[in-house]
């Protein structure tokens, strides 16, 4: 997904992929209603934002060896909910010293006040995709990525149209390419589990996600040139370097804390390995590089940022995704599976027996489940933005006065779980977006850094492939009810995501 703005900030299929309602249901009617929203007709009273950053560098200190290890991420949260009596407050938020110049947020942590960190009139993004650090650009050949680029700067909206133009031009590649390289992780998977009884779903999970991307986007077989199948480690170590201050290892507190999070980690160590990530894609995306240079901008800075929106962005969101999917997938149950297996069979068989865009449109359960897998654990978790004038917020319960140039921190998994919003909002429920009543609840999803109901512009920060990313999580679970009638597995802990051992495949019976 981890405590960072990791995304799923990709590239965006134009012209193949539109995200419908989920209009139907399988029992004919939904079965989850939208909770109300809580409307005043009285003036929201305006409040003082509670909270404080504590002294100086002691403060960001507490604050983080809270986050990481006294209470974990939830609870860090909740207890100062519960302490403020309120779901916006100041508090630093990590690594802090000394990597971070300035650890101070106001985190905005209930679904009617975070969206205001999708209104780029409001907010500026400058520099903030990691939070309140940002990694040395010697990791990205000297360059300033999309991702950290506010949509007021020049360069902006024409790196953001070549990503546009990378899915356009690559749609047609998506639904062949991922069933070959999704068939080969399955066969891998059913060979392992003969033979050991058990498989890592990550190591093929990587490697054919990677592999995947760089054929869908680049019709370029990574095994086939002089990277080989080093690609997912490669990216692995280089995200590290980047996300390292801000991610737990799972390692003795003072270890990590010595390691990771007191200086950054030198990029000159991780220099060889990106520079064979850079030539593959040097090598590979010469069709992008000439639309580039029509648009004013170098073979070498769009090929650095289509690295970057591959490995990190788009790779990075199916490492963390596609497990997660797995596991609640996998506690909801046995009849789910049976639902999905049947609705999906029975869509591809009405179409030929064909996966195509249309038979999926007719799998309303299995759209609402991806759905309801990006609402209770999105990939990207935390957004941040920094007030571009004196603005005014709202919360369900009163109004906030933020001052120019505040930094504004938005956990998302507390927005998207906001029980003023979804009912049960903690639990799975695989149909809560099916029918009218879930078709409402479709613009509180914000994964993908705005409203699922909104679409990415080169003149907002909306995931440049929100739609994409939407296709993938589909063809995911639509692979694997194709080819198996159920599954179990065991989850443990990952810096990123889950991670999840397969122990059974039941082969599909029908």
């Amino acid at each position: 997904m981890a405590s960072v703005s990791l995304p799923f900030t990709s590239v965006h299929l134009q012209c193949q992929v539109i995200v419908r309602p989920v209009r139907a249901s399988v029992s004919g009617k939904p079965s989850v209603s939208e909770a109300p929203v809580t409307t005043l007709s009285e003036k929201l009273p305006l409040k003082k934002i509670p909270g404080n950053y504590g002294i100086p560098f002691v403060g960001p200190i507490k604050d983080r060896l809270d986050y990481f290890y006294n209470q974990g991420r939830d609870e860090f949260f909740k207890s100062k909910i519960q302490k403020y009596q309120s779901t916006m407050f100041r508090t630093n938020m990590p690594p802090g010293p000394f990597i971070s110049p300035d650890p101070k947020v106001i985190a905005l942590l209930d679904g009617k006040s975070f969206p205001v960190l999708f209104d780029v009139s409001k907010i500026e993004k400058k520099d903030l995709f990691t939070g309140t650090y940002m990694p040395s650009i010697d990791l990205t050949g000297g360059y300033r990525i999309l991702s950290y680029l506010d949509p007021s700067e020049p360069k902006h909206a024409k790196l953001k149209q070549l990503i546009f133009f990378l899915l356009k031009s690559s749609a047609k590649r998506v639904i062949p390419e991922f069933e070959a390289c999704y068939t080969q992780l399955y066969d891998t998977l059913d060979k392992e589990l003969a033979e050991k009884g058990k498989s890592s779903f990550q190591t093929v999970n990587d490697q054919a996600g990677f592999n995947f991307l760089c054929r869908a986007f680049f019709g370029s077989n990574p095994p086939d040139t002089k990277l080989g199948d080093d690609g997912p480690s490669l990216i692995s170590k280089w995200v590290f370097f980047q996300l390292g201050p801000v991610l737990s290892l799972g390692l003795p507190k003072y270890v990590e804390e010595l390691v990771i999070r007191t200086f950054p980690l030198p990029p000159f160590l991780v220099k060889k390995d990106y520079q064979r990530l850079y030539d593959f894609f040097y090598h590979s995306s010469g069709f992008v590089q000439d639309e580039a240079e029509k648009l004013g901008i170098s073979r070498e800075e769009v090929c650095h940022n289509l690295l970057f929106a591959t490995c990190f962005n788009t790779f990075g969101g199916m490492k963390i995704f596609f497990p997660n999917m797995l596991k609640w997938i996998s506690r909801a149950g046995v009849k789910l599976h049976t639902d999905l297996a049947q609705e999906i069979r029975s869509a591809i068989r009405s179409n030929g027996g064909k996966l195509t865009m249309a038979a999926m449109e007719q799998m309303p359960l299995m759209k609402s489940v991806v759905y309801e897998g990006l609402r209770i654990e999105p990939p990207v978790p935390s957004q941040y933005g920094r007030a571009k004038k004196d603005l005014l917020i709202e919360s369900h319960d009163a109004v906030y006065q933020v001052k120019a140039g505040e930094m504004l921190y938005g956990y998302q998994p507390f927005a998207t779980k906001d029980p003023k919003i979804f009912e049960n909002p903690e639990e799975f429920v695989p149909d809560r977006f099916m029918g009218d009543d879930g078709e409402r609840l479709l613009k509180h999803v914000l994964w993908s850094n705005g409203p699922e109901t909104e679409d990415p512009t080169t003149a907002n920060k909306q995931c440049a492939g929100k739609d994409f990313v939407v296709l993938v999580s589909r063809l995911f679970v639509v692979e694997l009810f194709r080819r198996y009638d159920s599954f179990e597995i065991e989850v443990g802990k990952s810096p990123l995501g889950a991670a999840v051992t397969v122990t059974s495949l039941k082969g599909a019976s029908f």
